[in-house]
């Protein structure tokens, strides 16, 4: 019998991502914004309780967009960027102001250079074994992606073997009506994309849109 087991290394969370996401579970996706918009639909967002915003990388000048939100917006929010497919594009995103750094996969490369630099990472997973890796490589979310291929039968079965600590969020297709499910399987928050933002909408429509899915959340929180 072996005297020592090669446990994994305990969940350790990057501090300001896990007080933001206490404070409010949902991520705001503003694919598409421009510098022009930014600080607008950043404060926005902050006004009707969001606290995290990411812009993908394949938005417009995404990296002015993402400094003009950090300048607008409160120390305890987190922005960040989606679609980070690179590890040389990381330390672009904190020299612009981001503090996370979400991945539509989970290529250690780029969680490791995320957490390299002090960053906050959610790569993408849709395995178990996409899962485990992303975390033994310091990943401080699970980016369920697409959440509408996974569905919540999934997400029972991963709450099953992952630490009750780890939180996991759906990403793709949710809607302020079909949380529910998800939560009760044992989801986290959730990021949000199209429903809640669309390129060229005005910050009032983002607004209301956001509000609805505060209380979408709120209705089905366990």
């Amino acid at each position: 019998m072996q005297a020592h087991m090669n446990l994994p290394a305990p969940y350790q969370p990057h501090a300001g991502l896990a007080a933001a996401f206490r404070a409010c579970p949902l991520i705001a996706i503003l694919r598409g914004i421009t510098p022009a918009d930014a600080a607008d639909h950043g404060r926005a967002l902050y006004e009707a309780g969001f606290r995290i915003v990411e812009v993908p990388l394949n938005s417009p000048q995404p990296f002015e967009s993402i400094a003009a939100i950090r300048r607008a917006l409160p120390d305890g929010a987190i922005v960040g960027a989606g679609t980070v497919l690179r590890p040389d594009l990381v330390r672009d995103v904190r020299a612009a102001g981001g503090e996370l750094i979400v991945m539509p996969h989970g290529d250690a490369e780029v969680v490791l250079a995320a957490k390299a630099l002090g960053l906050a990472c959610a790569p993408g997973v849709a395995t178990p074994d996409e899962a485990f890796l992303a975390l033994k490589h310091g990943a401080d979310v699970l980016k369920m992606f697409p959440a509408e291929q996974l569905g919540a039968h999934v997400i029972k079965a991963w709450r099953a073997v992952l630490a009750e600590e780890v939180p996991l969020v759906p990403v793709g297709g949710i809607t302020p009506d079909n949380m529910g499910p998800f939560l009760t399987a044992g989801a986290n928050g959730f990021g949000l994309g199209s429903g809640l933002y669309k390129p060229g909408q005005c910050a009032a429509v983002t607004v209301s849109r956001a509000k609805a899915y505060i209380n979408g959340f709120r209705a089905n929180f366990l």
